[in-house]
């Protein structure tokens, strides 16, 4: 029997394992029927708490609904957190955990959690791409993950499962792929996006690193300074914030907001 809990961070659901006794050793395919909202918990992606092995606090192993091992995620990082801090007691006030992104730092606002993740890079900016039988204009950055970028005036008249494939999936993103975003300008700081997640393959109500790559291409392009808010499916609002140092590159980039329980439970069968 498994013991798990479920969370979720702005909409963005996951599993959370503690596996703290490096005890647990899931195949793909399990962590994928786990995943599988029919037949499992129901999940965008599963975390595991693991030991770290160089000087952080924690490990944190990330997983998409396929049951295929991810860099990064934004919004589960700040489940993660908060999740330690739940199987310390809820007495920290901040954490650290490694990922294959690199070291994340996660600090505690009640229940919300800002997390500091690492610096983006690959910035590229202003590609056309034909998607869907479409020109499109498209910027992408890697914000621990890939993600491309594609502004639009209405976010609500996106086919997202049709045009999300058609950029995940583009030869120009091969052989890994990308996330895509699709990001309408609602205030100067102030965003709304979509997102169509790598892994999952279909759109998800939020994403952590798409929203730090949405607000990073929206400065990039309009110059608004940080922080800069972003809607995102799931209604809830985030804070992304970021400095640069004197050649532009990007430091303390964080993501401010919720990591909630849902509940806890038992699977007797994987």
């Amino acid at each position: 029997m498994l013991k798990f809990c479920k969370m979720n961070g702005a909409g963005n659901d996951f599993v959370v394992l503690d596996n703290r006794d490096n005890s647990l050793s899931l195949s793909t395919e399990q962590i994928a029927q786990i995943c599988q909202r029919q037949r499992g918990v129901g999940a965008d992606g599963l975390l595991a708490v693991e030991p770290a092995e160089n000087g952080a606090d924690y490990r944190m192993r990330y997983y998409n609904a396929d049951g295929g091992e991810a860099e990064m995620c934004g919004n589960g990082a700040r489940c993660f957190a908060r999740f330690v801090n739940h199987l310390e007691g809820g007495n920290l006030e901040k954490t650290t955990f490694e990922t294959i992104a690199g070291v994340i730092e996660g600090i505690f606002f009640g229940d919300e959690v800002r997390i500091q993740l690492s610096e983006p890079f690959d910035l590229s900016l202003n590609t056309t791409l034909d998607l869907a039988d479409e020109a499109h204009t498209v910027h992408s950055v890697n914000t621990g993950v890939p993600h491309a970028v594609i502004f639009t005036e209405d976010i609500s008249k996106i086919d997202i499962r049709k045009l999300g494939a058609a950029t995940r999936f583009h030869e120009h993103f091969a052989p890994a792929g990308t996330n895509a975003n699709f990001v309408q300008i609602i205030e100067p700081d102030l965003i709304a996006i979509r997102t169509y997640e790598r892994g999952v393959e279909d759109e998800t109500l939020a994403c952590g690193t798409g929203m730090v790559a949405c607000a990073i291409i929206h400065h990039e392009l309009s110059g608004q300074p940080s922080p800069i808010r972003v809607k995102v499916a799931g209604g809830d609002t985030l804070e992304v914030g970021f400095e640069q140092d004197a050649s532009g590159a990007y430091q303390n980039v964080t993501l401010l907001g919720p990591a909630d329980f849902t509940f806890e439970g038992t699977l007797h069968s994987i």
